[in-house]
């Protein structure tokens, strides 16, 4: 390799993360902001809701293998932790209608492995 096409490969690769590097700041004024579909303030919100839940029911399962807590306790906590863990995945569910598929209205959804539904 000769030491010019060194050198033109090399300043092409820095303006390229130049460009990349400088793509925020090349934004229209009063352009909406790059969203990936359904990604929204409240669908963030939920998603961190349910990773606090997740690690709320872990420890809550650590603590009782643990023996801080009872096995009442532990049963009761987990039920309301389990509970309120739903609520959150029902709320991220209809956050964004437009993520699930779509078929004729009224028309029964397909299982995600292709089976029939009923048929077994």
């Amino acid at each position: 390799m000769t030491p010019l096409l060194a050198a033109v490969l090399i300043a092409a690769l820095l303006a390229f993360v130049g460009w990349l590097i400088s793509s925020p700041f090349r934004r229209r004024p009063g352009a909406p902001p790059d969203l990936a579909a359904g990604d929204t303030d409240e669908r963030r919100a939920l998603e961190s809701a349910k990773e606090a839940k997740y690690a709320e029911i872990r420890d809550n399962e650590t603590d009782y293998r643990t023996g801080k807590l009872s096995e009442e306790d532990f049963h009761a906590s987990d039920d309301a932790l389990r509970a309120e863990a739903v609520e959150i995945l029902r709320a991220l569910d209809s956050s964004v209608p437009a993520l699930r598929p779509s078929g004729p209205a009224g028309a029964p959804r397909e299982p995600p492995d292709g089976s029939a539904a009923g048929s077994g």
